[in-house]
């Protein structure tokens, strides 16, 4: 049997400005991290290897939920949003929002222009950003056992899309759903990655602890 089990990490400097900022996770993230570690090594506590990219904030989040990490993999690593923002407002004149419900709104319209190579000179394309993850989650898919992965939302998105076939739109609503510290579990069926689960959050459940469920 192949499971692989996608973490996001936990809340990041939600304030920040540019990605070098942004990554380094909140006292509240840290703590999200820690009550999932808990919650998993109750329930299921063996993993053959643990994966994370190389940020910070997934390399943090990993620690706190008290793994060692097997493999830093460069290709977990999140999508270069602060990058694209600014494409989308120099090139198209559509700056980058201050509140929830517009960033609602905003994010469907980057993910479409990156995705149709309408921002010009970011440091990755939606094409070679697919092209990573996929060639990891294959490689994940031979593996046997079980595999952790600790990522990012637009990593998250991206198997999503090709897991269950989405578009760029779609792909993108999928990643505002995504919540810091869930929990997505997939299996290797068949000859075909499937979904289990998506969004989970059973550390969060309890109602001392609805103040930490965050998007962002």
């Amino acid at each position: 049997m192949t499971e692989i089990i996608l973490v996001r990490h936990g809340q990041a400097n939600s304030g920040a400005k540019d990605e070098a900022s942004y990554d380094r996770l909140s006292d509240l993230g840290h703590r999200q991290a820690a009550w999932l570690g808990t919650w998993l090594t109750e329930t299921e506590p063996h993993f053959d290897r643990v994966l994370t990219g190389t940020l910070t904030r997934q390399r943090q989040t990993a620690s706190a939920m008290g793994y060692q990490t097997t493999v830093q993999d460069p290709r977990l690593n999140e999508l270069t949003y602060f990058n694209l923002a600014h494409a989308m407002q120099a090139q198209h004149g559509v700056p980058a929002p201050d509140t929830a419900q517009e960033f609602a709104r905003y994010l469907p319209d980057v993910i479409t222009h990156w995705s149709e190579d309408r921002l010009i000179g970011v440091p990755e394309t939606f094409g070679s950003f697919r092209t990573r993850i996929v060639a990891l989650m294959e490689e994940a898919s031979d593996a046997h056992g079980r595999t952790l992965m600790v990522t990012s939302g637009g990593v998250i998105g991206m198997v999503m899309q090709h897991v269950l076939g989405l578009d760029a739109r779609m792909m993108a609503n999928m990643m505002l759903r995504i919540q810091n510290s869930s929990v997505h579990r997939l299996r290797y069926v068949h000859g075909a990655l499937v979904l289990d689960t998506f969004n989970a959050t059973p550390h969060l459940d309890a109602a001392d602890r609805a103040h930490a469920r965050t998007f962002i």
